[in-house]
């Protein structure tokens, strides 16, 4: 009788003939994957999926980040965005405020505004409430596309609120879809220690399974390359995947990359392009039922972001016009890209650039 030992190639080839056949990758799959050295591999099989699952056809939006307030009472160490209230630099935003800066970029191609921001707990819920009020009511044509489940646990704290009044409060006031940070990484030990003072693991998902049941379609992301071990990394995605098996809710699974303290941050603080092009993989391998994962070119840059859309990325998120929260943290790519550049971007990769909306739907096909 003789016993074989699996090596690394008789691995990779049983996770490759899974793949092929597509059967769902199992958490000690994600490990080896993240252990292997062989990225052509992992890309070429995330390649594969994605192919099957999207064709060529990558997506963009026409997006504006806005910011209302940057005032938190959270201190997670890897954010450089967030302020106390009376620090130099902190900001809370009336609508009227905000207006003079969209109406400064604004054209009747906007699809969305992306809102993310502090926990402001110097303002009351109704502040949050009513600034999306005023921009469906000014620019009712715009999808909203506003907060973070982490933000829906804190406003459900500060109202005294259940998540889904909360939720339904914001419905009504227009807000179409959440945003996918808060995630971090979804791990008490990481969130211990990083400081993570907003939503549990728990809290988030329950929060997104909420949202799902109202029939919101939401995001969610992964922040990686901090303090975090693979295997944290690997069931991140699994709850994720786990949750969408319960409520096939999520839109796209965005991981981004931490950024360093400062913009003159030595090269080893960031993560590498190989991590990066790795992690893009093995997104696509292990969250196999959902529709898209995103390169988000503000923390991988455009060059990299070509990349990942042949290793199983089929989204590279939008204009943008100006981000903050990665720039504050010492991100050195652009700050935004006009339609044209994404998709000259897209078209480089080789890929058919999508014009779509929140949801996906396809607005503009550039053959």
């Amino acid at each position: 009788m003789s016993i074989v030992i699996p090596t690394p190639e008789t691995r990779m080839a049983a996770i490759r003939e899974k793949v092929t056949a597509g059967e769902r990758l199992s958490k000690e799959d994600g490990l080896f994957l993240y252990e292997s050295d062989d990225l052509m591999a992992i890309g070429q099989m995330a390649n594969e999926v994605n192919l099957r699952m999207n064709g060529r056809k990558v997506y963009f939006i026409e997006t504006m980040s806005l910011y209302f307030t940057n005032v938190c009472e959270a201190h997670c160490r890897f954010c450089h965005f967030r302020r106390d209230p009376g620090e130099e630099g902190a900001y809370t935003l009336s609508p009227e405020e905000m207006f003079a800066y969209i109406d400064q970029h604004y054209h009747p191609g906007m699809r969305e505004f992306h809102i993310t921001g502090g926990h402001n707990n110097t303002v009351p819920f109704d502040y949050y409430v009513n600034y999306v009020k005023a921009l469906k009511a000014r620019y009712p044509d715009v999808l909203i596309k506003a907060h973070t489940a982490a933000e829906i646990e804190f406003f459900s704290r500060i109202s005294g609120l259940s998540y889904e009044d909360v939720l339904k409060t914001l419905l009504d006031a227009g807000l179409s879809s959440l945003t996918g940070g808060g995630a971090e990484i979804l791990s008490e030990r990481y969130r211990k220690k990083m400081g993570v003072g907003k939503a549990t693991t728990d809290q988030w998902l329950e929060v997104q399974r909420v949202a799902h049941g109202l029939g919101m379609k939401t995001h969610a992301t992964m922040l990686y390359g901090g303090i975090e071990t693979m295997e944290e990394r690997i069931q991140h995605m699994l709850y994720l995947r786990e949750l969408q098996d319960e409520t096939n809710g999520f839109l796209v699974f965005i991981p981004n990359s931490v950024q360093p303290a400062s913009v003159n941050a030595g090269i080893k603080r960031r993560v590498s392009a190989m991590d990066i092009l790795k992690t893009t993989a093995i997104s696509r391998l292990m969250c196999d039922n959902i529709q898209h994962i995103k390169a988000y070119f503000i923390n991988m840059g455009t060059q990299l972001t070509q990349i990942s859309l042949q290793m199983g990325a089929s989204d590279v998120h939008g204009t943008i016009v100006q981000e903050r929260i990665s720039h504050a943290a010492g991100a050195l790519t652009p700050e935004g890209l006009t339609r044209d550049e994404l998709v000259f971007l897209i078209k480089g990769a080789n890929r058919i650039p999508v014009e779509r909306d929140t949801f996906y739907n396809e607005l503009h096909v550039y053959e």
